[in-house]
Parts: C-alpha cells; sequence; structure tokens
C-alpha cells in the first residue's frame, strides 16, 4: 500500500460509497474542495486501486481560535478493508504533512462511530456532540495538537 497525493475528483467513488451510503443523488464535492492549500491524500493497494482518501484543509477551528489550523474532512475506507490499518496509514501520513507545513491543530467534525479510531490516533473530543445536518448522523469535534519542526 501507497499514500499518495490525489485530485479532488479521485475522492469522490469512496466519498459516494462509504460516505454517503453509495447514493447517487447525494452531492460528493464539498465547497473547499479546490480551496487554496486543500490538499486529498489516498492510499492505492498493490493493484493501483484507491482504498482510501481524505481531504485536508488549511481552516480555523472555532473552538480554538489562536490555532493554526487544519480540518481532515471527508475520510473514507473501502468497507472491507475497514479496521486494517489503511485509515491509519493515511491519516499519520497527513499528520506529517500538515506538521510540517507548520500546522500546529489538525481537527474534524468526526461521526460518532469513528470517535475510537480518532482516540487511537492521538484526538481529543473537545464540546457537545451535534447531529450533522448534511448525513442526519451524530458527530463531535476532534482535535490533535501538531508539535511543529520549532517544537511548539
Amino acid at each position: 500500500m501507497r499514500v499518495l497525493e490525489i485530485s479532488e475528483f479521485d475522492t469522490h467513488a469512496l466519498r459516494r460509497a462509504v460516505l454517503r451510503d453509495g447514493d447517487p443523488d447525494r452531492s460528493v464535492t464539498f465547497p473547499e474542495d479546490s480551496h487554496s492549500g486543500a490538499f486529498h491524500l489516498g492510499v492505492s493497494d498493490a493493484d493501483q486501486v484507491i482504498i482510501a482518501v481524505s481531504t485536508w484543509i488549511p481552516r480555523p477551528c472555532t473552538e480554538i481560535p489562536q490555532s493554526d489550523a487544519i480540518q481532515l474532512r471527508g475520510m473514507a475506507t473501502s468497507a472491507h478493508l475497514q479496521g486494517t490499518g489503511v485509515g491509519g496509514l493515511m491519516f499519520e501520513a497527513g499528520v506529517s504533512r500538515c506538521t510540517a507545513a507548520g500546522f500546529d491543530l489538525l481537527w474534524a467534525r468526526a461521526r460518532d462511530t469513528a470517535l475510537g479510531f480518532y482516540a487511537r490516533h492521538g484526538c481529543s473530543v473537545i464540546g457537545s456532540g451535534f447531529i450533522e445536518a448534511e448525513t442526519g448522523l451524530p458527530h463531535h469535534i476532534v482535535v490533535r495538537h501538531l508539535i511543529t519542526a520549532a517544537g511548539t
């Protein structure tokens, strides 16, 4: 398996399958997909098939406004590979890239069903839970403080 930068369009198939229950009528594009500084990571298998995707967007976290933050959005791993470490591989590669770029906070609006994953990868839940309007599912804000090259 290999983590690589992909296009926003390369994220769509897995976003639809995993995050939109395969519904062809639900949107899989995010307004931030092409924002300045945004990037998309994927994991490809031995057959060069994309098996996990994520989008990383420089954006303030309203709960911790004084930070230089980046938001993780649209993280999805092929259903048959969830729980195998593929998502963690991609997550940690993204964290490394964000840390090297000088971000000091990673945050996400995480589905409650994924909170265990985020906890295993050094994230903490902050604030109260909420129902995400787009999905109708319970979510929480999760954050991970990053250690920059300067050691802060």
